[in-house]
């Protein structure tokens, strides 16, 4: 007797007895195999999740509210959540600097942008459009046409390393701007063109040189090497918006004492009404921190030194952090825990209108970090969300009242003065022309 066969036989008779009972579904949840079935693919899944797939978190404009009070600022579009927000205060905007300092601002994410599709962008007070060519190369025009002002991102194809108009088919080479083809005329003058803008793309975002200084030479961007040799992989990121001067977020790293008044309490507790949570006894966190410049000019420092102090009493979770601030709007933060080995975190802001901030975190390590890096970009989010709260309903003062410990702060706004420039579009200016 063919015993694989009997036993195939014997399976076929039971399922056709259960398909004919009334209650075969029920039949089968209590089915011993079934349920080890279950729970196999629901392990599959779960370590799938936890190894291989991002944690995306963002927090938009729509969402927030007025946490002073029980009344929600509620709105339909991101933008009158900022304009209902910003009418609950006075910014201090006679005080503000220019809303755009010069120097690189990663305007898009690498993986947003694949070959032959193009992007509008706006911000800087410019409309831009950035198109990838079939081989991988990164372009940023005005993204109007100076022909008759079609959108060149809403329609507009990409051939080769050129951008074409949906409204003439007017093309212009990405690497200057230049008209290359008009379908019915031979006649192209060489001041048919359209702005090219620099750019590069380093650490997984695409970055535009804005300087209103011509003159000016960019600085280059240091690329991670853990991250160029695919020895530290993306695991995440977070995205906000966030209502305030771009200045005052940086300026937070050389603001050492708000790590003790903010971001002391763990971060189970949420950000907002920390001190009221049942899990505030779990314990705290502890910061030492110092900020300075470097040797390069467009470089500041900040150096953070932490631990968590489990129930007040078990020191664990120890980190050193190192963020490089470069420029006005990048900074690079390296994460080294005895613990958990080293992450790297990507940080860009960028300024949609002269007091909205578009803040973007990207997230590197190990594939075996995968699922503590979710914990990471949760806890980031918080510590982050924190000090939005505070941002989005303070006023700016440029001659705030210091005391001799805030030094710090002195000499950031110092080092951070050397983006802006004569030239630089004032907030009134751009104020007027964004709104």
């Amino acid at each position: 007797m063919d015993l694989t066969t009997t036993n195939f036989s014997t399976i076929l008779m039971e399922l056709n007895t259960m398909l004919g009972h009334d209650h075969f579904l029920t039949i089968l949840l209590y089915t011993p195999s079934f349920k080890v079935l279950c729970s196999i693919v629901f392990v599959i899944l779960l370590l799938y999740w936890l190894f291989y797939i991002p944690l995306n978190w963002t927090w938009y404009k729509d969402q927030w509210g007025d946490y002073g009070n029980d009344k929600g600022i509620n709105c339909n579009s991101k933008r009158s959540a900022i304009n209902r927000l910003r009418s609950t205060r006075r910014i201090g905007t006679k005080e503000l600097p220019p809303p755009y300092p010069n120097g690189w601002y990663g305007i898009l994410e690498s993986s947003k942008l694949s070959a032959g599709e193009s992007k509008h962008i706006s911000c800087l007070g410019e409309q831009l459009i950035v198109f990838r060519s079939q081989t991988g190369e990164v372009y940023i025009l005005d993204a109007y046409c100076p022909h008759l002002g079609a959108n060149l991102s809403k329609g507009g194809r990409v051939i080769g390393d050129n951008i074409e108009c949906p409204f003439h088919h007017w093309s212009f080479r990405g690497s200057d701007g230049m008209c290359t083809n008009i379908p019915y005329s031979t006649n192209i003058h060489s001041s048919t063109k359209t702005k090219k803008w620099t750019s590069t793309e380093v650490n997984g975002f695409i970055f535009l040189w804005y300087n209103v200084e011509v003159s000016e030479v960019p600085w280059n961007i240091p690329k991670s090497v853990g991250v160029a040799k695919d020895e530290l992989i993306y695991l995440g990121r977070n995205e906000f918006y966030v209502n305030c001067h771009i200045q005052e977020i940086p300026e937070n790293g050389a603001d050492l004492g708000h790590f003790q008044a903010i971001h002391d309490d763990n971060v189970i507790c949420g950000y907002w009404n920390q001190k009221r949570s049942i899990f505030s006894r779990l314990g705290y966190h502890k910061w030492t921190a110092s900020w300075d410049r470097t040797d390069l000019s467009h470089v500041a420092e900040l150096k953070i030194s932490h631990t968590f102090d489990l129930f007040g009493k078990f020191k664990c979770f120890r980190m050193n952090v190192v963020g490089k601030q470069i420029g006005p709007a990048y900074v690079h933060l390296i994460l080294n825990s005895p613990t958990f080995g080293d992450v790297e975190i990507f940080q860009t802001i960028i300024p949609v209108e002269p007091l909205v901030q578009k803040v973007i975190h990207r997230f590197y390590s190990t594939r075996k970090m995968a699922p503590i890096m979710k914990f990471f970009v949760f806890a980031e989010s918080v510590m982050f969300q924190r000090d939005m709260n505070i941002w989005n309903h303070k006023q700016y003062r440029s001659n705030p009242m210091l005391v001799l410990e805030e030094a710090p702060l002195k000499k950031f706004r110092k080092w951070y003065a050397q983006f802006y420039t004569v030239n630089s579009k004032s907030f009134q200016v751009a104020n007027n022309h964004d709104w």
